[in-house]
């Protein structure tokens, strides 16, 4: 049996009269990189916004590590180890990069306001320790000269790669990427599947959406398929890339195509 991190089962979310996911079943197994991958519209931000308690789902489940985490608020997901970033930008502009991401930390630190009124020795042991911390993940999205400049100071795609850092800071079991790679140049994307590889290399799960279709393939051990809110596909990225459903969501029926055709 796999080792699975992250499960749905039969998972559905409406909006009024909107069927955005329908009895979708997925996961994602420890230690790997996954996709969700689909047409606009499929659903795909919906699945990540209800797997990580910004929607509650209809009907159905979402399990992570073993645990129901199905409604719950976002803060206790994150608490239990499910680290995203969004696909618009979620930054505090006029702090330093250094300082957003030591926000994120600070979101799991033990102190008290008591302790961090009068800075007793604990609290400045964990404050240094929230830095330290802060400091690697600069380095490791390749931001660390950046440190004190503000986050909308930042090119689009360094911001994408702050959001990173952010999200690692929280010591995730999951890192759950929407649309890691918009906006970025061949470069910077190139980068970003380096980096995808590291996190997934210290023992990080990663899942992402993603419509670059060359990094998605390039990097995913697995990829679901989604179309209308439902799953058409799903595998290895051999498989999905051979799969007709899914070439015809992606490209449309060839209406001039005939079976007798030589």
């Amino acid at each position: 049996m796999a080792d699975l991190l992250l499960e749905t089962r039969n998972l559905t979310k409406r909006f009024g009269g909107l069927l955005a996911v329908s009895n979708l079943d997925f996961h994602v197994e420890r230690g790997s990189i996954a996709s969700l991958i689909g047409p606009n519209g499929a659903g795909k931000t919906t699945v990540f916004n209800v797997i990580t308690g910004i929607y509650r789902p209809d009907e159905g489940s979402v399990w992570f590590d073993g645990r129901d985490i199905s409604g719950m608020k976002p803060h206790a997901v994150a608490a239990l180890g499910i680290g995203r970033t969004f696909q618009t930008l979620r930054l505090f502009g006029t702090l330093s990069c250094l300082e957003n991401v030591m926000a994120s930390r600070h979101s799991r630190s033990r102190a008290g306001v008591i302790a961090s009124i009068l800075g007793t020795p604990g609290q400045r042991r964990e404050e240094r320790d929230i830095q330290a911390e802060a400091e690697r993940r600069l380095r490791q999205v390749g931001l660390w000269e950046q440190r004190h400049a503000t986050a909308r100071s930042l090119s689009y795609g360094e911001q994408r790669l702050l959001e990173i850092a952010r999200a690692l800071a929280l010591d995730p079991k999951l890192l759950v990427l929407d649309e890691p790679a918009a906006g970025l140049n061949p470069q910077e994307t190139e980068e970003l599947v380096g980096l995808i590889r590291s996190v997934r290399d210290e023992g990080i799960t990663v899942l992402l959406i993603e419509h670059d279709m060359d990094l998605v393939m390039e990097v995913s051990d697995r990829i679901t398929v989604l179309d209308n809110g439902r799953k058409i596909g799903e595998g290895t990225p051999e498989e999905v890339q051979n799969n007709p459903r899914v070439i015809e969501a992606y490209l449309g029926r060839d209406e001039d195509d005939d079976d007798g055709a030589a």
